[in-house]
């Protein structure tokens, strides 16, 4: 039998490439990692790293084992919070970004509804735009699209075109508008590895040539602006949303706009989650465009 602690420990090697630094993220020294990776090699009969002066990469066999690892710890966290749900009273909400503020004019009218019913709100930042759904931590989010569907229901509450936030100074920042390929050269904001390919690609929208260098990573909305404010450091917003002093936001013309939606876990038959849906979308009424049915 697989031991999720030691692949826990093997998943974190290969994610950084390095023991020390994985030792370092799993709060342990190295000794005692490197004998968990050695076990797992003894268990498989073989190399799973691949070990040089500039760190560690995985072998073949390793690699497989690094995406089986990833399925079966995502799994077994998913179970956890599952089965923890199943026994609590309440509804796990969870917000990313301006999902935040959205929330609020929902609240009471939900209170109305349900009195006594605990709501608890989870923030998540950029590197999970789903905020604890995908993994279970809540049962249902509101946030922004585009991001991986499976298991989930979303439904479009609104549609907002977007605009690059840049300094005063910036040559392109007294212009009404802005094309992509305008932007292929500059230092983007990034965001942390793992993180939902479809969320990344619009939100970094790079086009032809690999730019100059890369740019910060980033995980709130927050530290995007101090990227700009501070740095070369450009990033992607909704047009309306207000940004410090300092910074402006100019339309970009040929970028789809930002959907923000609300999701559920795909099946619930929650009578709160099912509350919540309906309230989200009466408030945003007329909507624009549905993605992937309405609950139940």
């Amino acid at each position: 039998m697989l031991d999720l602690r030691l692949l826990h420990y093997f998943a974190a090697v290969v994610e950084c490439g390095h023991f020390g630094r994985a030792a370092e993220r799993l709060h342990m020294t190295q000794p005692p990692l490197s004998r968990a990776i050695r076990r797992l090699e003894s268990d498989f009969g073989g190399p799973l790293l691949v070990r040089s002066a500039h760190g560690v990469s995985p072998t073949a066999m390793g690699n497989a084992l690094y995406q089986e690892a990833c399925d079966l710890l995502e799994r077994a966290e998913t179970a956890g919070h599952r089965v923890l749900a199943a026994a609590a009273t309440g509804l796990g909400v969870g917000v990313v970004a301006d999902g935040a503020a959205e929330l609020w004019r929902l609240a009471p009218a939900f209170r109305a509804l349900h009195p006594g019913v605990e709501v608890h709100v989870r923030e998540g930042d950029l590197g999970d735009p789903t905020a604890g759904l995908h993994a279970g931590h809540v049962d249902v989010a509101i946030t922004r699209a585009p991001f991986v569907t499976t298991g989930i229901e979303v439904r479009t509450l609104r549609s907002d075109p977007v605009g690059v936030v840049l300094r005063p100074g910036d040559e392109l920042a007294g212009r009404s508008s802005i094309r992509l390929e305008e932007l292929t050269d500059r230092v983007w904001c990034r965001f942390p590895d793992g993180t939902d390919p479809m969320w990344r690609a619009y939100w970094y929208p790079v086009r032809g040539p690999v730019p100059r260098q890369e740019g910060p990573v980033v995980r709130t909305v927050q530290e995007c602006q101090h990227a700009t404010l501070w740095t070369e450091a450009i990033g992607i917003t909704p047009l309306g949303h207000t940004v410090p002093d300092g910074l402006v936001v100019i339309p970009v013309e040929d970028m789809p706009p930002s959907r923000l939606v609300v999701a559920w876990t795909a099946g619930s038959d929650s009578p709160l989650v099912a509350s919540l849906v309906g309230l989200a979308i009466e408030a945003f009424r007329p909507v624009e465009h549905s993605v992937a049915g309405s609950l139940g």
